[in-house]
């Protein structure tokens, strides 16, 4: 008996379906604790002997009222320690800044933690970030308490290919 490639065309778009449905995001993940879900967290591998790096996520909150990012921290063993900060400009120089209070996630809002504003900075790097690795951040939020999540490491341009959000990093998928 012969098949035609045509006949075969229908099994092949369903498990090209099957396998877009069932197969797991590139490097992606989100972890949801009260109403604050942290999307896609990841940290950019160190360029050479660096001693800062920079950890990115999104923060969803679910909930009616508004919460607040109080703090981050991050076992010794990776570095001395996490602060939040942002970029600023100063006439045509961009600074980094501490950023004092937190930063508040609005009420069934989202902000956004990616390269060129917000992020988690990781200061005295114990030894370099390596493509491939993980560690531990730990968060916390003034309602929905703390949690302590794991941070892919992600090649040194990671997040470059955002254009004012998380979709082109978040979701990796088929499109038909």
């Amino acid at each position: 008996m012969k098949i035609s490639k045509l006949s075969m065309l229908p099994a092949i778009i369903f498990v090209l379906v099957a396998f877009a449905f069932t197969a797991p995001t590139a490097q992606a993940h989100e972890v949801t604790f009260g109403n604050i879900t942290l999307v896609h967290p990841f940290a950019r591998a160190s360029a050479g002997p660096a001693k800062m790096g920079a950890a990115f996520i999104g923060l969803h909150n679910n909930g009616s009222t508004a919460d607040r990012l109080v703090s981050v921290s991050v076992s010794a063993d990776v570095a001395k320690k996490a602060e939040i900060h942002t970029h600023i400009m100063e006439g045509d120089v961009a600074k980094m800044r501490r950023v004092d209070g937190g930063v508040e996630v609005p009420a069934n809002g989202m902000v956004m933690m990616q390269p060129g504003g917000l992020h988690i900075m990781l200061m005295r790097l114990k030894a370099p970030l390596e493509e491939g690795e993980n560690f531990m951040l730990t968060v916390t939020f003034e309602k929905a308490g703390e949690m302590t999540i794991e941070i892919p490491i992600l090649d040194v341009d990671a997040g470059m290919e955002m254009d004012g959000g998380m979709v082109a990093v978040i979701r990796v998928g088929f499109m038909l």
